[in-house]
């Protein structure tokens, strides 16, 4: 198949793709704002039954070990905090996204899902070390949705892993970013980043989307939200939740310590934390998951 009809299919592709609950976009489009206050999303989380009552579920489970049993949508948020509800939020949305096997990356059915997850929980972690002002929050949401053009990329990716993976050890291509593009004139981070329009994401995660494994190119608003991405991107394929064959296969930008007081050694200890996060969080967005 030509680059222009790859192109043409992919497009159908993004068109095609299932869109966001109405709330669970409201709730995107609100994290991402710096100035936003809880009970935004309180308010926002009380229209939903369904997003009610996972929060719920969550809330009361024995993993939560709490001696009283919580049945107001505050307590439930303001116990969770935000980081939770979006995750179950848009973790309820895209499970037909998140779900399917990556076999375009020789990756498992929820594997994407975790990586996404994974690069939420180390964003939030890295924006508390920004030398300006960034909400970890923000972070996590951007991290939390920085991979969504690898669900539709992979079904046309089909077959390439191994040898993607010859040109990058052969040194014929840079990463696995460029080997996407030389094989269909696209590659997953404008994929995620059309999707993202189609979704009609907040600009600002739009941007993230597009250039998280080049953040010097994200704009000026954008750029060190996109670096928490980055780095949080990393972390989590250093972690193992990685999306297949693609894993550890893109450089880290060194000039991160231009947005960030985080040395090589502190980078350690953030993957620490944030895998000690993650494995917390995985099994709560599991209880919420059960029938």
């Amino acid at each position: 198949m030509s680059l222009l009809n790859n192109q043409t299919e992919i497009a159908r592709a993004i068109e095609a793709a299932p869109l966001l609950s109405p709330v669970a976009s409201q709730l995107l489009q609100i994290s991402a704002k710096a100035d936003h206050e809880l009970k935004d999303i309180i308010d926002l989380v009380k229209c939903d039954s369904i997003l009610t009552a996972r929060l719920l579920k969550v809330v009361n489970s024995a993993a939560m070990g709490l001696r009283h049993q919580i049945s107001s949508v505050e307590h439930a948020v303001n116990y969770l905090g935000e980081r939770m509800v979006v995750s179950i939020a848009v973790a309820e949305c895209t499970a037909e996204l998140f779900s399917k096997p990556l076999d375009g990356y020789e990756g498992e059915s929820g594997q994407l899902w975790k990586h996404e997850l994974f690069t939420a929980i180390a964003a939030r972690a890295v924006a508390r070390h920004a030398k300006g002002d960034l909400p970890p929050d923000m972070a996590f949401t951007a991290g939390l949705l920085h991979d969504i053009g690898k669900a539709i990329l992979s079904e046309f990716l089909q077959g390439t892993s191994r040898s993607v993976l010859a040109d990058i050890v052969q040194g014929n291509t840079a990463d696995y970013l460029t080997a996407e593009q030389s094989r269909l004139g696209l590659d997953h981070s404008i994929v995620g980043f059309e999707l993202a329009k189609h979704w009609k994401l907040p600009e600002m995660l739009q941007q993230v989307i597009r250039h998280h494994h080049h953040p010097d190119q994200a704009d000026s608003p954008s750029r060190v939200l996109a670096y928490a991405v980055h780095l949080g991107d990393i972390l989590a394929m250093m972690s193992g939740n990685g999306t297949g064959s693609d894993s550890m296969q893109y450089h880290l930008k060194q000039d991160y310590t231009e947005y960030f007081n985080i040395s090589k050694d502190e980078l350690a200890l953030l993957l620490l934390e944030s895998t000690e996060e993650f494995n917390k969080v995985e099994a709560s967005l599991a209880i919420a998951e059960e029938k």
